[in-house]
């Protein structure tokens, strides 16, 4: 049987000592020399532990102080089903156990597609879109961010222009579409593990480097055109996502 990364045998022993109160919440753990010297490990060893740690949420590092355990936090369960709030909306799924979501957002118009988004929604670079900036609230705690673009040449000089603005702010990217004589048929996500960048782990209250479940999600009509595509970012501390999906019983 092979035997155990070292980093990882010093990240059990860790935690471990955390689980049976050896520090308090809040409380300082040593520096790490002192831990590489403890564990007889090297200091990128006991790195690696501690990143570990601070992944799992049990520890957090304070830039130029040290690190510290962390206070839990509950997760609550974020269930990412067509049927959860409005169909195509990046609030879908935040009110969930009776915790309501509130949101800002910010829109501006013909702001030009990068290259990574200009490929999801099968336009060129640069071409205009209709960008909106998402931060989304449960019990005044910050819990979700979201970035959409939507093609201008669809939506513009039509009364959805603006997401949150107009007839039907708010509604949904479906319902929204809908109203112009556009069906959205098909739903894509792409979820994957990240670490927070600055400006996310600044707006969402949580650590540099932080776990965060980063989501690329796509609509399409029934032609497989993207009619907009989005990056929506969850704090692995708050929300678990739960992915529901109905069955087809013909």
């Amino acid at each position: 049987m092979p035997r155990e990364a070292p980093y990882l045998a010093v990240a059990d022993a860790l935690r471990a000592r955390i689980r049976a109160g050896e520090w308090a919440i809040g409380g300082r753990l040593p520096s790490r020399a002192r831990l590489a010297v403890e564990y007889a490990v090297g200091r990128n060893v006991v790195q690696r532990a501690v990143d570990r740690l601070i992944g799992e949420g049990l520890l957090e590092g304070r830039a130029g102080s040290g690190t510290y355990v962390r206070a839990p936090r509950e997760r609550l369960p974020m269930i990412r089903a067509r049927r959860h709030g409005r169909p195509g909306h990046p609030a879908t799924g935040l009110a969930e156990r009776g915790r309501a979501g509130t949101w800002d957002a910010h829109t501006r118009v013909r702001f030009p597609a990068p290259a990574a988004i200009a490929e999801r929604l099968a336009i060129a670079p640069g071409e205009p879109c209709v960008s909106t900036h998402y931060e989304f609230l449960a019990d005044g705690q910050p819990v979700q961010l979201s970035h959409s673009w939507e093609p201008l040449a669809i939506t513009g000089g039509t009364p959805i222009v603006l997401p949150e603005k107009g007839p039907l702010a708010g509604k949904g990217v479906v319902e929204r579409m809908r109203s112009i004589g556009i069906t959205v048929e098909t739903v894509a996500e792409l979820p994957r593990p990240a670490r927070a960048t600055r400006e996310q782990a600044n707006l969402l209250g949580i650590g540099l480097g932080d776990l965060v479940l980063l989501i690329e999600r796509t609509l399409y009509d029934g032609d497989g055109r993207p009619v907009e595509t989005a990056d929506i970012v969850i704090p692995d501390v708050r929300r678990e996502v739960v992915y529901e999906f109905g069955i087809d019983r013909r």
